[in-house]
């Protein structure tokens, strides 16, 4: 049957185009993003609970991305084993997942099996077991993926900007905790985690498939009508810190990993989509892109390099990442600073505009591939607070950007002598700095 449900699940075309969205509000008021496609019978549910790892009590980093990970380890009179096999007789998937911003869970089921499985994902959202030695084995886990972040570049990396950009803002540290404040963390501190979570004055729903928006309110309400309507309070804005220059962890390796940073924009900037079509010009345009034509294709400096923007709950930030051999990072920061000055003062071309609306259009609908893609975008742009005919209007936003607005963007946002750079590794000619120039 599992077989059948995934060949249904491939079989969805894309159909972007054609993606008809209700508002769909249950008898109990819990709201909720549908489109109804009966002609397979398959449902792909999504919830989001805003707030996410930023929500941990303090001392207890790391407790609600504990939590998350013991969702699937038993509810109710299932044990861990019981719930796996339950959840595998019924050729359903749930999933659980937590960032620093929001707590998510997918479910993917057939339409014959739709009650036992919002039985059994009810189970795990109102009575997870949180048995000891479930905790035990996931916490082990845990602690053994940080173990291997403290060896790993990157993910030196990505700490040392986070603190350094956030100071005390929760996303300042990672949100699996660290060794000692996963390793102290009891099983009152989960159940805790779990009373911060979720709640109804932070729920997103979607859902995509054969399910009318009379079944799906009926659902919700026996699903999440029961959720304590609020509780611990959202984290405010962060104020963040980027000086210019550079920041070199010392790192025994062969190659440097390096981050580099400024302040971006935030999602509902009006800005946001000539940022977004600047930045896919300068970096994320992968071989198209400037950076990469100038770091890589003329200078052989790295296999790769990219930029993106990151607008957070709390925070905006627009990034980039890059490696290359201790020898010549050096270098191949002074060709990406040397790029954002160029792009700030001189902006881009037309072609190169055109070049990316095309891409950017384009690929647009090839993300609509099945439930589950449409689920999970329709939840996202809930949380983002966009208009329910986004997608029918997203291109044409797009399409609308001018050159002028890119390129007034290029030298309001574009901040070359602000970009900060976070080196791990043992970089010839570098050293931390602050950029005065």
């Amino acid at each position: 049957m599992l077989t059948v449900m995934i060949a249904w699940f491939l079989a969805v075309p894309a159909w972007a185009g054609l993606v008809d969205i209700q508002e769909v509000t249950s008898p109990k008021g819990i709201k909720a993003w549908l489109v109804n496609e009966p002609s397979i019978p398959f449902v792909a549910l999504e919830l989001r609970f805003q707030g996410g790892t930023s929500l941990d009590a303090p001392g207890k980093r790391g407790a609600i991305y504990l939590m998350t990970g013991l969702l699937e380890e038993g509810a109710g009179e299932l044990d861990a084993q019981a719930y796996a096999r339950e959840l595998e007789g019924l050729a359903a998937s749930i999933s659980y997942d937590a960032s620093d911003d929001q707590i998510g869970i997918s479910a993917r089921f057939l339409t014959e099996n739709r009650d036992a499985v919002v039985d059994l994902l009810k189970m795990t959202i109102h009575e997870p077991r949180f048995d000891q030695d479930a905790i035990d084995r996931v916490r082990g886990q845990v602690i053994s993926g940080l173990r291997s972040d403290e060896t790993d570049p990157n993910s030196i990396a990505g700490k040392t900007l986070s603190q350094m950009v956030y100071g005390d803002h929760p996303y300042a540290t990672e949100g699996k905790g660290t060794i000692p404040s996963v390793s102290a963390l009891t099983r009152d501190d989960i159940i805790d985690a779990k009373e911060r979570v979720f709640a109804r004055d932070r729920l997103y729903v979607s859902a995509v498939g054969d399910i009318t928006a009379d079944e799906l309110g009926v659902m919700l309400d026996e699903l999440l009508a029961d959720l304590p309507e609020n509780s611990v309070p959202l984290p405010g804005k962060s104020d963040l810190t980027i000086p210019g220059g550079t920041t070199v962890v010392d790192f025994d390796t062969p190659q440097s990993v390096a981050l580099f940073v400024q302040e971006g924009i935030d999602r509902d900037d009006p800005d946001f989509f000539p940022a977004y079509l600047l930045n896919h010009i300068i970096g994320g345009g992968s071989f198209e892109s400037r950076l990469m034509t100038e770091v890589r294709e003329k200078r052989g400096l790295t296999y790769g390099i990219y930029s993106y923007l990151l607008p957070k709950d709390h925070a905006s930030l627009y990034m980039g990442s890059v490696a290359s051999s201790n020898d010549r990072i050096a270098e191949t920061i002074d060709v990406v600073r040397e790029e954002w000055r160029k792009a700030a003062e001189n902006g881009v071309t037309a072609e190169e505009l055109d070049a990316a609306k095309t891409y950017l259009t384009g690929a647009y609908p090839l993300r609509f591939n099945g439930n589950s893609q449409i689920a999970g975008i329709m939840v996202g742009m809930q949380m983002e607070g966009l208009p329910i005919d986004y997608i029918a209007t997203r291109n044409d936003q797009i399409e609308a950007v001018t050159l002028d607005e890119v390129n007034r963007v290029a030298s309001e946002l574009l901040d070359p002598v602000g970009l900060h750079f976070v080196v791990v590794g043992q970089p010839e000619g570098l050293e931390s700095r602050p950029l005065t120039e």
